[in-house]
């Protein structure tokens, strides 16, 4: 970082590269693994999100290229200089944590500049860079409160300034948005994007909340049990899912296991107790092997007569969503599957469903390792 008291007082620039490059980086406690050899290009510019459950292996990952752990095996470049032998200092990152961890002692600028003066920058450009970071988050108007004057959002719209002040490569984020609520995420979203955009910075961010990350990022890696299940646009991954797994985070909330019956071009007829439907293959899959098949809740219908039906469900719990009723019904066999509908619903109707065949995703079982991941990842469904 140079001195360089001539810019332009509102302008504040991230540094640049090319490219960080993580080449099967991995991290072990003893026998235990928290994460497999992960390799990933981030190009400069980039927004990635690291998206799992808890333990998946995403903040392990962070925090190994942040250099608070150190690796296990593997190394990270930036722009074809090795930096993981680096100390956490001397990589020059920012990092956005859960909690915040601003001084309550110190006011909204003191905090902002706290970085800069450990660094020991001029008065001069410390006060350029601050009041160019407050006009970006747009907390002039708090600059002289303390962190307890202040919303959660507006605590956190701190904590992310006081890391871009430094004009870091990369921003490392850290679910910094799930000690707020459900409103306060989605203005905070909003924000973050707007300064990713606005300062031009490379953001890895970690959260287990897919709608976040779908709404966020350039790019997403899904994690599970330490390993990379699948890398892809937002669109790409929840347009193909390539696992039931990956297909549970991206709003397949019904993740069913059955048997396919029969398989022919692309389609397959899968069949269990009392259910009987056709769904489309998305990886090999041959007849008579077991099958998990993904659908979305609002991809569930409520069929015209029950000679249409591919099974019956027993509504159970019935919430009114304005528009539309999300209902959680059982099946004959005690699955619990999950439906959006305009209809009205009331708990303990029998409701005969069907599915759009090109709407349900069918996985060989070996490939499905949805474990808990539909009831945890986040809120669309």
């Amino acid at each position: 970082m140079t001195d360089t008291a001539q810019t332009p007082a509102k302008t504040l620039d991230a540094q640049r590269f090319n490219e960080l490059r993580l080449q099967g980086i991995s991290r072990a406690y003893g026998a235990h693994t928290a994460l497999h050899p992960l390799d990933l290009t981030v190009r400069g510019g980039e927004f990635i999100a690291l998206l799992g459950p808890s333990g998946c292996g995403k903040t392990t990952a962070l925090n190994s290229i942040a250099g608070l752990l150190p690796l296990t095996a593997g190394s990270i470049e930036l722009d074809g200089r090795r930096i993981d032998t680096l100390p956490p200092e001397k990589r020059g990152f920012g990092m956005v944590f859960q909690n915040y961890a601003l001084f309550p002692h110190l006011s909204v600028r003191r905090n902002i500049a706290f970085g800069l003066r450990m660094r020991k920058v001029s008065k001069a450009e410390t006060e350029r860079r601050v009041s160019a970071v407050l006009d970006l988050v747009r907390l002039n108007e708090h600059a002289h409160k303390l962190p307890g004057q202040l919303s959660g959002g507006q605590q956190q719209r701190v904590a992310i300034a006081r890391a871009i002040v430094l004009e870091p490569p990369l921003v490392l984020m850290d679910e910094p948005l799930s000690n707020l609520d459900a409103a306060l995420r989605l203005d905070m979203r909003a924000e973050i994007r707007r300064i990713h955009q606005e300062f031009g910075l490379t953001t890895l961010y970690v959260t287990h909340d897919q709608e976040e990350a779908l709404s966020l990022a350039d790019r997403l890696v899904v994690l599970n049990a330490g390993r990379v299940a699948q890398v892809g646009t937002p669109s790409e991954l929840y347009e193909s899912p390539r696992s039931a797994y990956v297909a549970a985070f991206m709003g397949y909330r019904n993740i069913l296991s059955l048997r396919a019956e029969s398989v022919d071009a692309g389609a397959a007829t899968v069949v269990g107790d009392g259910v009987k439907f056709a769904g489309t293959v998305s990886a090999a899959v041959t007849a008579g092997a077991s099958v998990q098949v993904a659908v979305r809740p609002e991809d569930l219908k409520i069929a015209a007569g029950e000679a249409d039906a591919a099974f019956e469900a027993v509504a159970e719990v019935v919430e009114y969503h304005g528009r539309e009723f999300q209902v959680d019904a059982l099946t004959r066999a005690g699955s619990r599957v999950h439906l959006r509908t305009p209809e009205r619903v009331a708990p303990g109707d029998r409701l005969s469903l069907t599915v759009d065949p090109r709407r349900a995703l069918v996985f060989a079982a070996e490939n499905a390792e949805a474990g808990g991941a539909a009831e945890d990842p986040g809120e669309a469904g």
